[in-house]
Protein backbone atom coordinates (compact mmCIF):
# COMPACT_ATOMS: atom_id res chain seq x y z
CA UNK A 1 0.00 0.00 0.00
CA UNK A 2 1.23 3.05 -0.61
CA UNK A 3 0.96 6.43 0.75
CA UNK A 4 3.57 8.69 -0.78
CA UNK A 5 4.69 8.11 -4.47
CA UNK A 6 6.52 9.61 -7.33
CA UNK A 7 4.60 9.81 -10.42
CA UNK A 8 6.29 11.17 -13.55
CA UNK A 9 8.49 13.15 -10.97
CA UNK A 10 5.87 14.29 -9.14
CA UNK A 11 5.06 14.05 -5.26
CA UNK A 12 1.94 12.48 -4.42
CA UNK A 13 -0.51 11.92 -1.65
CA UNK A 14 -3.19 8.79 -1.90
CA UNK A 15 -5.18 9.69 1.30
CA UNK A 16 -8.22 7.71 0.64
CA UNK A 17 -9.91 5.36 -2.04
CA UNK A 18 -13.64 6.61 -1.54
CA UNK A 19 -14.80 8.53 -4.40
CA UNK A 20 -18.15 9.89 -4.84
CA UNK A 21 -18.20 8.99 -8.33
CA UNK A 22 -17.22 5.26 -9.98
CA UNK A 23 -16.01 6.56 -13.74
CA UNK A 24 -16.06 4.17 -16.02
CA UNK A 25 -12.29 5.26 -17.16
CA UNK A 26 -10.74 5.19 -14.07
CA UNK A 27 -7.26 4.19 -13.58
CA UNK A 28 -8.07 2.35 -10.79
CA UNK A 29 -10.05 -0.26 -12.79
CA UNK A 30 -7.42 -1.29 -14.54
CA UNK A 31 -4.08 -0.84 -12.86
CA UNK A 32 -3.08 -1.21 -9.11
CA UNK A 33 -0.56 1.09 -8.75
CA UNK A 34 1.22 3.81 -11.12
CA UNK A 35 4.95 5.37 -11.11
CA UNK A 36 6.62 3.96 -7.87
CA UNK A 37 3.55 2.50 -5.96
CA UNK A 38 3.25 -0.98 -6.51
CA UNK A 39 -0.25 -0.39 -5.28
CA UNK A 40 -2.50 2.15 -4.40
CA UNK A 41 -5.47 0.30 -2.76
CA UNK A 42 -4.92 1.02 1.00
CA UNK A 43 -5.55 -1.58 3.33
CA UNK A 44 -6.61 1.37 5.69
CA UNK A 45 -6.80 5.28 5.59
CA UNK A 46 -3.63 6.45 6.99
CA UNK A 47 -3.76 8.53 9.96
CA UNK A 48 -1.99 12.68 9.24
CA UNK A 49 0.59 11.29 11.34
CA UNK A 50 1.05 8.31 9.10
CA UNK A 51 1.21 10.52 6.18
CA UNK A 52 3.48 12.93 7.64
CA UNK A 53 5.49 10.22 8.99
CA UNK A 54 5.99 8.89 5.23
CA UNK A 55 6.42 12.52 3.72
CA UNK A 56 9.46 12.52 5.64
CA UNK A 57 11.10 9.85 3.71
CA UNK A 58 11.32 11.52 0.99
CA UNK A 59 13.31 14.18 -0.45
CA UNK A 60 10.71 16.81 -0.65
CA UNK A 61 12.79 19.38 -1.80
CA UNK A 62 13.69 18.34 -4.77
CA UNK A 63 10.11 18.02 -6.08
CA UNK A 64 8.30 21.01 -7.92
CA UNK A 65 5.13 20.35 -5.83
CA UNK A 66 2.89 18.59 -3.96
CA UNK A 67 -0.23 16.90 -5.52
CA UNK A 68 -2.78 15.09 -3.34
CA UNK A 69 -4.28 12.60 -6.10
CA UNK A 70 -4.07 9.03 -5.36
CA UNK A 71 -7.23 5.98 -5.95
CA UNK A 72 -9.82 8.51 -4.65
CA UNK A 73 -10.82 11.79 -4.07
CA UNK A 74 -8.73 13.63 -1.67
CA UNK A 75 -11.29 15.80 -0.53
CA UNK A 76 -13.08 12.95 0.98
CA UNK A 77 -10.71 13.61 3.90
CA UNK A 78 -10.61 17.85 3.48
CA UNK A 79 -9.91 18.55 6.83
CA UNK A 80 -6.46 16.18 7.16
CA UNK A 81 -6.01 17.01 4.10
CA UNK A 82 -5.54 20.74 4.95
CA UNK A 83 -3.27 19.78 7.99
CA UNK A 84 -1.11 17.90 5.88
CA UNK A 85 -0.59 21.21 3.46
CA UNK A 86 0.01 23.26 6.16
CA UNK A 87 2.66 20.90 7.26
CA UNK A 88 4.03 21.11 3.66
CA UNK A 89 4.07 24.62 3.24
CA UNK A 90 5.78 25.24 6.77
CA UNK A 91 8.19 22.71 6.22
CA UNK A 92 9.66 22.70 2.84
CA UNK A 93 7.50 25.47 1.37
CA UNK A 94 6.53 24.17 -1.48
CA UNK A 95 3.67 24.68 -3.62
CA UNK A 96 0.19 22.06 -3.26
CA UNK A 97 -2.17 20.80 -5.78
CA UNK A 98 -5.67 18.73 -5.72
CA UNK A 99 -6.89 16.91 -8.45
CA UNK A 100 -10.30 16.42 -8.01
CA UNK A 101 -13.47 15.65 -9.30
CA UNK A 102 -14.82 18.96 -7.87
CA UNK A 103 -17.87 17.63 -5.45
CA UNK A 104 -16.46 18.34 -2.06
CA UNK A 105 -19.17 20.78 -1.31
CA UNK A 106 -21.97 17.79 -1.96
CA UNK A 107 -19.90 15.58 0.02
CA UNK A 108 -19.44 18.26 2.97
CA UNK A 109 -23.10 20.13 2.26
CA UNK A 110 -21.31 22.91 2.46
CA UNK A 111 -18.94 25.60 0.82
CA UNK A 112 -15.41 24.23 0.96
CA UNK A 113 -12.96 26.72 -1.58
CA UNK A 114 -12.99 29.48 1.60
CA UNK A 115 -11.00 26.44 3.26
CA UNK A 116 -8.23 26.34 0.60
CA UNK A 117 -7.10 29.60 0.90
CA UNK A 118 -3.51 30.54 1.44
CA UNK A 119 -2.82 26.12 1.40
CA UNK A 120 -3.60 25.40 -1.70
CA UNK A 121 -1.92 26.98 -4.63
CA UNK A 122 -3.24 24.77 -7.59
CA UNK A 123 -6.41 22.79 -8.17
CA UNK A 124 -7.27 20.24 -11.20
CA UNK A 125 -10.83 19.73 -11.94
CA UNK A 126 -12.15 16.31 -13.46
CA UNK A 127 -14.63 18.15 -15.85
CA UNK A 128 -14.90 15.13 -17.97
CA UNK A 129 -17.90 15.98 -20.17
CA UNK A 130 -19.43 18.82 -21.42
CA UNK A 131 -23.19 18.48 -19.99
CA UNK A 132 -24.43 17.18 -17.39
CA UNK A 133 -26.45 14.36 -18.73
CA UNK A 134 -23.31 12.96 -20.29
CA UNK A 135 -21.19 13.78 -16.91
CA UNK A 136 -23.46 11.71 -14.97
CA UNK A 137 -23.68 8.68 -18.04
CA UNK A 138 -19.67 8.30 -17.96
CA UNK A 139 -18.75 9.43 -13.79
CA UNK A 140 -21.87 7.76 -12.21
CA UNK A 141 -21.87 9.89 -9.10
CA UNK A 142 -23.66 9.45 -6.27
CA UNK A 143 -25.65 12.74 -6.04
CA UNK A 144 -26.90 12.12 -9.69
CA UNK A 145 -27.01 14.82 -12.48
CA UNK A 146 -26.99 17.86 -9.70
CA UNK A 147 -23.11 17.13 -9.52
CA UNK A 148 -22.01 18.78 -12.88
CA UNK A 149 -23.52 22.49 -12.13
CA UNK A 150 -22.14 21.76 -8.59
CA UNK A 151 -19.02 20.76 -9.79
CA UNK A 152 -18.78 23.96 -11.85
CA UNK A 153 -19.99 26.04 -9.37
CA UNK A 154 -17.03 24.83 -7.19
CA UNK A 155 -14.54 25.64 -9.95
CA UNK A 156 -16.09 29.44 -9.72
CA UNK A 157 -15.86 29.47 -6.05
CA UNK A 158 -12.53 27.58 -6.07
CA UNK A 159 -11.08 31.11 -8.52
CA UNK A 160 -11.49 33.00 -5.26
CA UNK A 161 -9.14 31.54 -3.56
CA UNK A 162 -6.49 29.53 -5.21
CA UNK A 163 -4.32 31.10 -7.79
CA UNK A 164 -3.92 28.31 -10.42
CA UNK A 165 -7.54 26.36 -11.50
CA UNK A 166 -7.77 24.19 -14.38
CA UNK A 167 -10.44 21.79 -15.66
CA UNK A 168 -9.52 18.39 -17.34
CA UNK A 169 -10.73 15.95 -19.40
CA UNK A 170 -9.56 12.06 -20.26
CA UNK A 171 -9.52 12.94 -24.16
CA UNK A 172 -9.72 9.10 -24.78
CA UNK A 173 -13.05 8.50 -22.98
CA UNK A 174 -15.03 11.07 -24.78
CA UNK A 175 -15.83 12.53 -27.98
CA UNK A 176 -13.66 15.49 -29.79
CA UNK A 177 -16.97 17.16 -30.11
CA UNK A 178 -17.20 16.91 -26.20
CA UNK A 179 -13.59 17.73 -25.55
CA UNK A 180 -13.67 20.69 -27.76
CA UNK A 181 -16.56 21.71 -25.86
CA UNK A 182 -14.51 21.28 -22.55
CA UNK A 183 -11.79 23.34 -23.83
CA UNK A 184 -14.66 26.17 -24.37
CA UNK A 185 -16.25 25.90 -21.13
CA UNK A 186 -13.03 26.14 -19.64
CA UNK A 187 -12.11 29.12 -21.66
CA UNK A 188 -15.19 31.30 -21.09
CA UNK A 189 -14.46 30.13 -17.12
CA UNK A 190 -10.78 31.99 -17.40
CA UNK A 191 -9.29 28.78 -16.09
CA UNK A 192 -6.38 26.42 -17.75
CA UNK A 193 -7.51 22.98 -19.85
CA UNK A 194 -5.62 20.02 -20.03
CA UNK A 195 -6.19 16.83 -21.92
CA UNK A 196 -4.80 13.50 -19.96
Amino acid sequence: MAVVYDYFGGLYINLTNRCPCRCEFCIKNFASGLGTADSLMLDHEPTVEEVLEELNRWDVDSYDEVIFCGYGEPTERLDDLLVIAEYVKNTWGKPIRINTIGLADLIWEKETAPMLAGLIDAVSVSMNEADAEKFESLCHPRFGRQSYDAMLKYIEDVKAYVPHVMASVVGSSISYASLEACRRKAEEMGIGFKVR
